[in-house]
């Protein structure tokens, strides 16, 4: 009686183990994971770094670059899953209508607290009195009447034009000039060279913060967003993907940052280097931030992530 007892008791220990273990497995929808990249370095970088964590667990993880307009309607549409690079408030009159509709979700946390993104000027152009928004209009002869943002489309451009158009700060002559992040650093890079005046975006994290001696703008009276620029970063996911996909709502909840480690990670793209092969080494390198992003996480068959994670580097 007693054999057949522990018997039975052994079977339903097993059962009980082999059900968790396979309950703990990702369903096999989830296993194509499709990330939406706008061109801007620190997004880039930090959706490398999930691209590399996600297939080093067994996902297959696609990127599709675009404007932030058309990632959030291929999250609505069901054509993305995730997006890791809200900034707010600079996309948050972009994102609204989605969050308000409930096409969209925000996590419940900032994958980056400590950012800022506001007009920047050459430091050397703020120590001849361009230190504030109303300051601008009076070196517009220095300045071409020009200032210098980013891509078409996004939430900065659409308020500088925005001033434009108000005449605000005196602004109403000057034109914007949009181009990509690569263009407008191209464009302020000659300036520097040439020691010429130029008013362009800047943000952290970015290692333009290090590279150019530069001075964020003061007096926006919150044209740009409150507190003269401060921001955070936020990922954006499809409404029911944590149901329906925990493990990767939960790796990419635990992908939190610093504007400090972000413009370190940044770096090496800036320098030419591959974003994938960037973020593979930053993670040998930096063994606590994989142990903490991978906290709870299994991979995609349900095994710990801890010790089978695949770093792979490319010949």
């Amino acid at each position: 009686m007693n054999k057949s007892m522990s018997c039975c008791l052994l079977s339903l220990t097993a059962s009980a183990i082999f059900s968790v273990n396979a309950s703990a497995a990702e369903a096999p929808s989830c296993k194509n994971v499709r990330l939406g990249v706008v061109n801007w370095t620190d997004v880039i970088a930090t959706s490398a770094m999930t691209q590399v964590l996600l297939d080093g667990l067994g996902y297959e993880t696609k990127q599709t670059s675009a404007s932030q307009q058309i990632i959030f309607a291929g999250i609505r549409d069901q054509r993305l899953d995730l997006f890791l690079g809200y900034w707010n408030p600079l996309m948050t009159q972009t994102i609204t209508p989605f969050v308000d509709a409930k096409q969209v979700r925000v996590l419940d946390k900032p994958s980056l607290e400590d950012a800022r993104a506001t007009l920047a000027v050459p430091s050397y152009l703020a120590d001849k009195g361009l230190k504030n928004f109303a300051d601008i209009a009076k070196f517009k002869t220095e300045l071409g009447g020009k200032i210098y943002g980013i891509e078409p489309g996004s939430g900065a451009n659409t308020q500088i034009k925005a001033m434009i158009a108000k005449n605000q700060f005196g602004l109403g002559g000057f034109q914007l000039v949009e181009s990509s992040e690569a263009g407008m650093l191209s464009a302020v890079g000659r300036a520097v060279n040439r020691n010429e005046a130029i008013v362009f975006f800047g943000w952290a994290p970015h290692p333009m913060n290090v590279n150019i001696k530069m001075t964020y703008l003061t007096g926006s009276d919150g044209a740009l967003g409150p507190d003269e620029g401060k921001a955070t970063v936020w990922t954006v996911t499809a409404p029911d993907y944590a149901s329906r996909c925990p493990n990767v709502e939960r790796l990419v909840s635990n992908l939190t940052f610093s504007a400090e480690d972000e413009s370190r990670m940044m770096q090496p793209l800036l320098d030419h280097k591959d974003a994938l092969e960037s973020a593979k080494a930053w993670l040998k390198a930096h063994p606590a931030d994989q142990q903490r992003w991978l906290e709870g996480v299994t991979t995609f068959d349900g095994k710990p992530a801890g010790g089978n994670l695949k770093l792979t580097t490319n010949p």
